[in-house]
């Protein structure tokens, strides 16, 4: 059958992608020079760019949808002995690291929110839980959380390359949406009025993750 380029990833998706990756890095390199108050910033900016992704993981383009990689264990199984191919979004095992990943990086961000290092810095959370909670989140997001992302990143950088060694390019079509694919491959809206739409959505978390940052100053 013949191949043609197809939109798989919505440029709400790929700038997604892209902003969540520079704000985790920038996320560490903060972290590790104490630079608290930029720490903090990029943490909203990652709140909000995760509750941007979970509602455009309902409403986006077709790829980006959570239902477009949900996959049964029989499906799974068929991947792993190559019997079945999943190359228009994601594969299985892609589907698995995304759902990690974000639910790491929910764990992580509402655990920074609920930290509080008991010398200079306290998340906006810290008043309205326990202090056990408090010690509990604290001691996650800095021990457990922050080295559970590096291994999951690392296991995604390294499925790219495994990947790209065998033939499939996961890099490029993130930077341009599209995929050489059968014409009966259904693409992904990626429209201006979808991405109007995105830009409110996003401009509302944007806004969520402000007022979260405002209920520690009340």
């Amino acid at each position: 059958m013949q191949n043609t380029s197809i939109r798989i990833w919505d440029l709400p998706t790929r700038l997604f992608h892209w902003v969540l990756a520079a704000c985790v890095v920038s996320l560490v390199i903060t972290a590790k020079m104490n630079a608290m108050d930029w720490h903090f910033r990029l943490g909203y900016c990652v709140l909000a760019l995760l509750v941007f992704r979970i509602v455009w993981g309902l409403v986006g383009g077709y790829w980006s949808r959570f239902k477009s990689f949900l996959f049964t264990p029989g499906q799974f199984a068929r991947h792993l002995s190559g019997k079945e191919d999943h190359s228009a979004g994601h594969s299985p095992l892609g589907a698995l690291s995304v759902f990690a990943l974000l639910l790491a990086l929910v764990v992580q961000v509402a655990t920074g929110l609920t930290s509080d290092d008991e010398i200079s810095v306290s998340g906006p959370l810290t008043r309205f839980v326990s202090g056990d909670l408090v010690s509990t989140a604290t001691w996650w997001h800095a021990k457990i959380g922050q080295y559970l992302l590096y291994v999951l990143v690392g296991l995604h950088v390294l499925a790219i390359v495994i990947y790209a060694l065998r033939g499939k390019k996961l890099v490029g079509p993130m930077v341009t949406g599209d995929k050489q694919l059968p014409t009966t491959t259904r693409p992904s809206r990626d429209s201006a009025a979808t991405r109007i739409v995105a830009l409110i959505l996003l401009a509302a978390a944007g806004g969520l993750a402000w007022w979260v940052s405002t209920l520690g100053s009340f």
